[in-house]
């Protein structure tokens, strides 16, 4: 028996639709108090002295700073129909470092939907692609996100 697709016509014309664009100012006080947040003990994140030193010559932020900035919001909303949702993965691009005084502007967009069949039932995966831009309009990274959904049993 074959199951009935759960995208809707709405979500598939939501795939490729940014979001509207949010500007992040990148403070110094901001990258070494996250630096310790995660335990990061690596100079160029939060000694300013020895970063200079550093093939960087000066502070940049952790890879995992981007975790810490907004995007703006999403032109179209695409909600499962299902209850139960789980985090699939990310994966990251790397291209520029971040540094004090940088503006990241930072759009996302569904770039997937799709659908498996699994052992609870039906799976509706959604991906996500966020893009974080310097002032300078170079990429600085491109984040790559999964959502999976799926109709949890009756627990009758």
């Amino acid at each position: 028996m074959t199951q009935e697709s759960a995208i809707t016509p709405e979500m598939k014309a939501a795939i490729g639709v940014e979001s509207e664009a949010y500007t992040n100012e990148v403070e110094k006080g901001a990258i070494i108090k996250f630096a310790r947040a995660i335990g990061d003990t690596n100079p160029i994140y939060n000694d300013e002295e020895a970063a200079r030193k550093s093939r960087y010559g000066g502070l940049v932020a952790p890879p995992t700073f981007f975790r810490s900035m907004r995007s703006g919001p999403m032109k179209v909303d695409v909600q499962s129909p299902y209850s139960a949702n789980l985090d699939g993965g990310s994966e990251w691009e790397y291209y520029e470092p971040v540094r004090p005084g940088d503006r990241i502007t930072v759009t996302t967009k569904i770039s997937n939907i799709f659908e498996r069949a699994g052992r609870l039932g039906n799976m509706m995966f959604i991906q996500r692609e966020t893009k974080y831009v310097n002032q300078f309009g170079s990429t600085a990274a491109i984040q790559r996100t999964t959502g999976i959904s799926y109709q949890p049993p009756d627990e009758s």
